[in-house]
């Protein structure tokens, strides 16, 4: 059975040249996102595109193109986080969100929202790496389910399984 992306593999031929174009941008700001630095960005981007240039006679259909290339620059954001852990998270004090002024004027209600928001943030961090990483690629990069399975390497019931259960421990730890 073949997916609706599946061409015969003497058929295939991927213009890297034209994904750099039509993705390029969405493709920095989700590098920049993982890493937080934009010249790091630019240089990870130049890597994927060097990768999925090297590797274009690899790319059997299995997926949109797009996703092969997110594929690739989600591995090489793993390799270089990998060799400094200290870069992917940027360290703030709790002082951090009581910066975000809410709408209230009064005191409690502001407490109140404080609070929730660091029980959120405490929630986010606990999350095991694979559900917040599945997560992350769902709702904040807006990808649908299979490209985010695509991009992670899992089937899609994993996927669906991953964002089920953290939602779930997210809901527990703010609400209660």
């Amino acid at each position: 059975m073949t997916t609706q992306y599946e061409i015969p593999a003497h058929a295939i031929t991927i213009d890297v040249e034209a994904l750099a174009r039509s993705h390029g941008r969405k493709l920095f700001h989700f590098i920049r996102k993982h890493l937080g630095n934009p010249a790091e960005a630019e240089d990870l981007m130049q890597a994927a595109y060097v990768e999925a240039l090297r590797c274009s006679d690899t790319f059997r259909g299995g997926s949109k193109p797009e996703s092969w290339l997110f594929g690739i620059a989600m591995n090489l954001i793993r390799h270089h986080l990998s060799r400094a852990p200290e870069r992917r998270f940027k360290f703030e004090d709790e002082t951090a969100l009581d910066e975000h002024v809410g709408n209230s004027s009064d005191p409690a209600d502001e407490v109140a929202h404080q609070q929730l928001m660091r029980r959120a943030e405490h929630a986010l961090a606990a999350l095991p790496s694979d559900m917040r990483s599945t997560l992350e690629l769902v709702l904040e990069e807006d990808l649908s389910y299979e490209d985010a399975a695509n991009l992670l390497q899992v089937p899609v019931g994993t996927v669906r399984s991953r964002l089920s259960r953290a939602r779930a421990q997210l809901r527990e730890a703010v609400l209660n």
